[in-house]
């Protein structure tokens, strides 16, 4: 008799919380327990958090500015790429009309008996600029220290890694403008993650898939040439 009572409670379990969806199946034990060799955005983490404070945007939770970033990309890449226009002219000729139009909006509510433009006193704290600066130290600092270890020969992976990320990137800047390509990452950056979001399951199967076999190659490689190559040994720090 302490079969059916036992399997009861897991049987309630399994249909209770109607309302969690999708979400709740994603981070059920079952799901959780998938082996996956490789994981994009680690096990824990989600496309929502990989993305952090734009992935609203880029995941079209909020419709309105998604489309807004990607209608004005699209008028600023056809009015310097089809029209021909540039950068410091669509900028004098913005600066020139949206003064005129508050110069004489100003004046003219002496005569509309009008309150004039309310024009907001901006200015960068320094707290912001601070905040801007750290970051990008901290960025730069990270790719001195990755460029600083390849230079010294600790690490063929990763000189192989950057050396093929520098070709690719070279062989694409020369087939397309700066312009372009950064349109063309603008478009990625608007329909990639959200079709990863939507097939992450199938993406993550191939993905791990592709990793395992890359992973044997390269095992492959490094016994028959990679490991022949003579490297410099890395120096031990000082001790303070």
């Amino acid at each position: 008799m302490a079969g059916p009572t036992e399997e009861a409670p897991a049987a309630a379990a399994a249909v209770s919380s109607p309302k969690s969806g999708v979400s709740e199946e994603r981070a059920s034990p079952a799901a959780a327990a998938r082996p996956r060799g490789f994981w994009p955005f680690g096990e824990d983490k989600s496309v929502h958090k990989a993305l952090g404070g734009a992935a609203d945007v880029l995941l079209w939770k909020d419709k309105k500015i998604s489309a807004a970033v990607i209608g004005g990309a699209t008028v600023l890449w056809v009015l310097f790429e089809v029209v021909d226009y540039h950068l410091l002219t669509l900028i004098s000729h913005v600066l020139i009309g949206a003064l005129a139009i508050l110069f004489l909006w100003s004046n003219a509510t002496v005569f509309i008996k009008k309150s004039p433009p309310d024009v907001p006193d901006v200015q960068i704290s320094e707290d912001l600029a601070v905040n801007i600066a750290l970051a990008l130290r901290t960025d730069i600092n990270r790719a001195l220290g990755l460029f600083r270890e390849i230079a010294m020969g600790h690490d063929l992976m990763k000189f192989l890694g950057v050396l093929v990320a520098l070709w690719i990137l070279s062989e694409i800047g020369s087939l397309s403008d700066f312009l372009t390509l950064t349109y063309a990452a603008v478009l990625m950056l608007h329909t990639v993650p959200i079709l990863y979001h939507k097939y992450q399951d199938k993406v993550d199967d191939f993905a791990a898939k592709a990793h395992s076999e890359l992973c044997k190659q390269y095992k492959v490689l490094d016994a028959k040439v990679l490991s022949k190559i003579p490297r410099a040994a890395a120096k031990d720090k000082k001790q303070n």
